[in-house]
């Protein structure tokens, strides 16, 4: 949500109206971005271009081993040498099986969290080898009939045989996740206990659940059981919004960074009383509530976790009033420096955003605001949501992307070098305007077309359902939008494309949570988008461009067995691309994390490479790579 919503006197300041300049404290963060705007400019003069990562070192080790698994081959077409006409997505989700509908729980009252909830998760519950879905509901409030269950879990059961056919089957009460009862929010993924089974972390408005996987390992099983007294409940009071599990130590276990959104109650809620003239009583902003300090927990390789949040350095409070300044509702967890440390980076609603930079000593320092990351491009802080970074034109030109609230461009923050210093060029790579307008929750990088260039998609959606009355150029409904990446020889990076040429991914909805995952097997990303108080849209992609594919898992045999924060460079047509392994990307959802490889015309992999998350590089020789359009499976 953005500070432009905050109210002047009358209360009814139109939501995404620029802000006066005497809405602003003398601490203010937007007045702390423009001042050190000036100085950013002057550095990323003298940085250096170029950077990237490098990939080098030994070879795969003694017994590992690169496993082969045969794919469908793409459906057939002509390859595009201009911006796409077609690139179209279809719903699946009624044929499919998919009955979920999100419930807000709202009474009447317009409480700030029933306007935000809504994450998904693409993962292999069952250890069958295809992506299942979990659904996250919150239901009703305590208040007035209390927490419901909140977990709906969705079997893939789409058929090899049959892949134009989509089915997924509701196993939530066979899973045990129908007894989890909570006004959730959010979802992520990671095997905690290091058995090879995904565990999950719910998120919510109040106490976080950690459900372990107990499930058979041998496939098409998936029970859960909540783990009591885990250490990552958080309290009654906090309101949890996204969460991302990696590696803070490189210790071969799975640690966990929770985020909280602001301090918030029903009575607080009420006291605020946020009111928009002819609509009355409405969804306010953030301005009105206390920021909240995220949580950052060690796990001590069981699944038991500690609080390290204040010895971590991960709370950050206002120099004058020394109040939490954060108001987290996307994270990402990335080597935004190239060190091998994992480091965060967290999306924050009208304040600045965050990076803390993992010193590779069980701490962190906050340094958004000297990388370029805290603010837009003029300065300000933005409404932030979901976030997700990618390599976005070769394996060295790497890009933080933030969603933002309406008449806010998507920021779009690309690396100037060395890592530390970041640039928000939204306008010059074609995203800005296209976005403004748009008020985006979720957005991830794809491969949509298999060009080998990775594409943005945005999940778009506004609070108020009576919007369009008090400001006639938003909606509530709002469709997605896909932004094509024309290649760096292009005049603008990104090309958004048409309604008419995305099929229903254009569909208007309230759009919350979206993941990506190839659900059929058949090479290309398919995509879920969430929507608050509504159901879900499953879109299988229906692009023909005859582009190849590769997709690339990666098994760690040493306790973070899903690799997360894992690089994997592969070399094709003389070009490379580079993906991260990570859990949570966009907002409060986690997409599959299979790496997908468009190939283009390449009918061959020339290389690959695999740092693994403690430093280990890997390769993957020319001998030991499949044909194209299959799964790699790479061990160690």
């Amino acid at each position: 949500m953005s500070a432009a919503r905050h109210p002047g006197s009358s209360g009814d300041r139109l939501p995404g109206a620029p802000k006066p300049d005497d809405d602003l404290a003398p601490v203010d963060d937007t007045v702390i971005g423009r001042a050190v705007r000036r100085s950013l400019i002057v550095l990323a003069v003298l940085a250096v271009a170029g950077g990237g990562v490098l990939l080098v070192g030994q070879c795969r080790p003694q017994g590992a081993a690169a496993r082969p698994v045969a794919g469908a081959a793409p459906r057939a077409g002509a390859a595009e040498a201009s911006v796409p006409r077609k690139l179209p997505f279809s719903n699946q989700t009624a044929a499919a099986g998919i009955g979920f509908v999100h419930a807000t729980g709202a009474t009447g009252e317009k409480l700030l969290p029933e306007s935000m909830g809504g994450g998904v998760a693409a993962f292999d519950a069952d250890g069958d080898g295809d992506s299942d879905l979990l659904f996250v509901d919150s239901g009703s409030w305590p208040w007035s009939g209390g927490p419901r269950p909140a977990l709906h879990l969705y079997r893939n059961d789409i058929s090899d045989r049959n892949r134009d056919v989509w089915r997924f089957t509701d196993i939530t009460a066979e899973s045990g996740l129908g007894r989890v009862a909570l006004y959730g929010m959010g979802v992520a993924v990671g095997d905690v206990d290091g058995d090879a089974r995904p565990d999950l972390l719910v998120t919510a408005v109040g106490e976080n659940r950690l459900l372990r996987n107990v499930g058979g390992r041998g496939g098409g099983d998936a029970r859960f059981v909540e783990m009591p007294r885990a250490g990552v409940e958080g309290g009654r009071d906090d309101w949890h919004t996204c969460a991302t599990f990696f590696d803070l130590d490189r210790d071969g276990d799975l640690d966990l960074f929770v985020c909280r959104y602001v301090r918030w109650s029903r009575q607080i809620d009420l006291d605020v009383d946020f009111r928009l003239t002819g609509v009355g009583r409405a969804y306010g902003p953030p301005t009105h509530y206390e920021g909240a300090d995220s949580a950052l927990y060690e796990n001590d390789g069981t699944g038991k976790f500690a609080d390290i949040s204040a010895a971590a350095g991960v709370r950050v409070g206002n120099p004058a009033t020394g109040r939490p300044v954060g108001k987290a509702l996307g994270v990402v967890a990335h080597d935004v420096d190239g060190d091998s440390w994992t480091d965060l980076v967290v999306a924050n609603d009208t304040t600045a955003n965050f990076l803390f930079r993992n010193r590779g000593n069980r701490t962190f320092e906050e340094i958004g605001t000297a990388a370029g990351l805290a603010f837009d491009r003029m300065g300000a802080a933005t409404g932030a949501m979901g976030i997700d970074a990618g390599a976005f034109r070769d394996a060295g030109e790497q890009a933080i992307a933030i969603g933002n609230f309406a008449n806010e461009m998507t920021s779009f923050y690309v690396s100037q070098g060395e890592g530390l210093l970041w640039a928000d060029e939204a306008i010059a790579v074609g995203i800005g305007a296209p976005s403004r307008r748009a008020l985006t929750f979720g957005l991830l990088f794809i491969d949509a077309d298999l060009d080998g260039r990775l594409d943005l998609v945005a999940a778009n959606g506004h609070l108020e359902s009576a919007i369009a009355r008090v400001d006639p150029s938003q909606s509530y409904l709002q469709p997605a939008q896909l932004f094509w990446n024309a290649g760096p020889a292009a005049r603008q990076t990104f090309a958004v494309l048409a309604q008419d040429a995305v099929g229903d991914l254009a569909r208007p909805i309230a759009g919350r949570g979206l993941v990506a995952a190839d659900f059929d097997g058949d090479g290309d990303p398919d995509l879920v988008l969430t929507q608050v108080g509504g159901p879900p849209l499953l879109l299988r992609n229906d692009q023909a461009t005859g582009h190849h594919w590769l997709k690339v898992r990666l098994a760690d045999g040493q306790g973070n067995r899903l690799a997360y924060g894992a690089t994997i460079e592969l070399r094709a047509n003389g070009t490379s691309q580079l993906r991260t392994i990570t859990a949570a990307r966009g907002y409060l959802s986690q997409s599959a994390t299979v790496a997908i490889f468009g190939l283009g015309d390449a009918t061959a992999v020339e290389g690959l490479v695999v740092r693994w998350p403690d430093g280990t590089v890997q390769e993957v020789g020319a001998a030991a790579l499949p044909a194209v359009d299959r799964t790699l499976v790479v061990e160690r």
